[in-house]
């Protein structure tokens, strides 16, 4: 039996102490910070989604809203008040000539000289006829041409406020409903006055309650 002691592998060679190479710790992206929070090319949002334009309503924007883009910028100077209301007693005039002929027609009369006489079905249907006849006769000036005759005698016309274009059908129709419509029914001239008269007062579009309603303005022709 031999009494020499064992042989061990030199220390270098234990296999438990061998260690893996150190690796480099990971290097963030070129430019720093997190990679969710580099916007694509372009800017905007970094998932690709745009961020809203500004726009919207006509009112809100221009001289009278929050610094955007002013809506009669490039359109003809806006039309004077007094100018306007001279317009509209140009074509009550123009229409009444015609529902007075339809009334005399029909033996439609809206007052009876003799008090113990007065039909207000008549004097209803006469109102009524007026509303109809006014409202049909704005709604196919302003959508075709932008002017009654009475706007184009005075060298005006009505336009949309968002684009300075000519009203459509509908546009038109909802105008001359608001300013006509109540004269069937009570207040006529009075309802015809403060919606016209609206634009003396109103700022920075001098609208009347019935342009107000379609979002339109009337301009310079």
């Amino acid at each position: 039996m031999s009494t020499e002691p064992p042989q061990y592998p030199p220390p270098d060679d234990d296999p438990f102490k061998k260690q893996p190479p150190r690796q480099p710790p990971p290097q963030p992206p070129q430019g720093g910070g997190s990679p969710y929070d580099t916007p694509p090319p372009g800017g905007g949002s970094p998932y690709g989604t745009p961020p809203p334009p500004y726009g919207g309503d006509p009112y809100g924007g221009g001289q009278g809203g929050h610094g955007g883009p002013d809506p009669l910028a490039g359109m003809p100077p806006l039309a004077d008040s007094g100018k306007r209301v001279l317009a509209r007693i140009i074509d009550m005039i123009l229409v009444g000539i015609v529902v007075g002929l339809l009334t005399w027609l029909f033996g439609t009369s809206e007052y009876d000289i003799d008090p113990d006489n007065v039909n207000s079905g008549k004097s209803f249907g006469q109102s009524l006829l007026a509303a109809v006849l006014y409202i049909a006769y704005d709604t196919f000036m302003i959508s075709k041409t932008g002017q009654t005759l009475g706007k184009k005698w005075l060298g005006m016309r009505v336009a949309n406020l968002n684009d300075g274009a000519t009203p459509t059908l509908q546009t038109a129709l909802a105008r001359a409903a608001v300013l006509w419509l109540p004269f069937a029914f009570c207040c006529a001239c009075i309802w015809t006055a403060i919606c016209g008269g609206w634009s003396f007062f109103d700022k920075p579009y001098k609208q009347g309650l019935h342009d107000k309603a379609a979002k339109t303005v009337v301009v310079s022709a």
